[in-house]
């Protein structure tokens, strides 16, 4: 059924409009239309004329129906000064967290976690060792390295990859070593007894430049315990005393932003002074390094705050700032309105 037949009921009764829409109508017919309006009727009525040639064409459709952040016009605002005050605070407060956030973005954090497991399963079971100590009061020739553990080595004058260097015009020695250990419990000891002849009084005062284990880690976020001998002096000791060091290696594993690894040492240290003598009654003193290993790992990986990471708190920062600061503004906007109003009150 068309336009032009269709009956749009009234609130009297059913009122009929026949002929084409937008024709003459009698004045009975708009006296009719006055005494029974509907709303309802007049909506059809109007939708109708919209979709007919002569009622003016169908509507395009509006895209701008999505906007749900409709604009207000200035003219229906009111600028204030505790609002302007707000706004700037909000701005600047914006800004000092937004900087934060992106000096954190841009530096790289080192994460460390601790686990149960050997890293460098390829070293074949050994370890890289690396010793510096001087000994002041003792001959390059009497000066050994001894390497024992459980597995059954000893090896008595080690001299693979060392190096003596005289000291105080002959008198003393320094002692600069590179060497393996086993990963078992075990010692390394400097000492006399690679001598051909033993000395009477051999003095072992000494000073530890460098005692580190595995790679050499230069690292400024990491401040482990990799070299925790370095620097330790033994100058006022007693001269015939000998020395413990007793070691607890700790696996250390340091991965970069590449994912490139390498393999570390740190230890701990108690030490213990005492003065031995031999099965002779001779008194032989050493310097003992005696080691144990973690089952402990520690590892320490490069990390960088992801980007969707920042975004997501840069506008989280931004939003909960000027909502915030809405609130305030409008807080004291809506006390600052009633105060006035209560003013006036007293005023009439």
């Amino acid at each position: 059924m068309g336009c032009a037949e269709r009956h749009f009921p009234a609130a009297g009764g059913e009122r009929r409009v026949s002929g084409a829409v937008g024709g003459r109508r009698g004045r009975g017919g708009r006296r009719r239309l006055a005494a029974g309006w509907d709303p309802r009727g007049a909506a059809a009525y109007l939708a109708c004329s919209a979709s007919t040639p002569g009622g003016g064409g169908t509507m395009p459709f509006d895209f701008r129906r999505f906007d749900i952040y409709r604009k207000v016009p200035k003219d229906l605002t009111q600028p204030t000064y505790t609002g302007a005050i707000i706004s700037i605070c909000c701005c600047l407060f914006i800004l000092f967290l937004f900087l934060s956030e992106l000096t954190g973005f841009i530096t790289t954090e080192v994460v460390n976690e601790l686990y149960v497991d050997d890293p460098d399963k390829d070293s074949g079971g050994k370890i890289d060792v690396s010793l510096n100590i001087s000994l002041p009061n003792l001959h390059c020739e009497l000066v050994g390295l001894d390497i024992q553990d459980e597995m059954g080595r000893h090896e008595v004058g080690h001299i693979d990859n060392s190096m003596k260097i005289p000291l105080n015009n002959g008198a003393g020695c320094r002692f600069e070593g590179q060497f393996s250990i086993n990963k078992v419990p075990g010692n390394f000891h400097v000492s006399t007894h690679s001598a051909t002849a033993q000395p009477q009084n051999p003095d072992m005062t000494h000073v530890i430049h460098k005692l580190s284990f595995g790679d050499t880690l230069q690292v400024q976020n990491v401040h482990g315990a990799f070299n925790a001998l370095g620097g330790a002096d033994r100058l006022t000791s007693n001269p015939l005393a000998s020395h413990d060091y007793i070691l607890k290696i700790v696996p250390t594993v340091y991965e970069d932003k590449s994912g490139k690894q390498r393999y570390s040492y740190q230890y701990t240290v108690a030490n213990k002074e005492y003065v031995a003598y031999s099965h002779t009654g001779r008194i032989i003193p050493a310097i003992w390094f005696r080691y144990d290993l973690s089952p402990i790992t520690v590892k320490y990986t490069e990390r960088r705050q992801p980007l969707y990471r920042f975004i997501t708190t840069i506008c989280a920062i931004i939003g909960g700032t000027f909502t915030v600061a809405g609130i305030l503004d409008s807080c004291i906007f809506t006390a600052s309105e009633a105060w006035k109003k209560i003013q006036l009150g007293k005023m009439h």
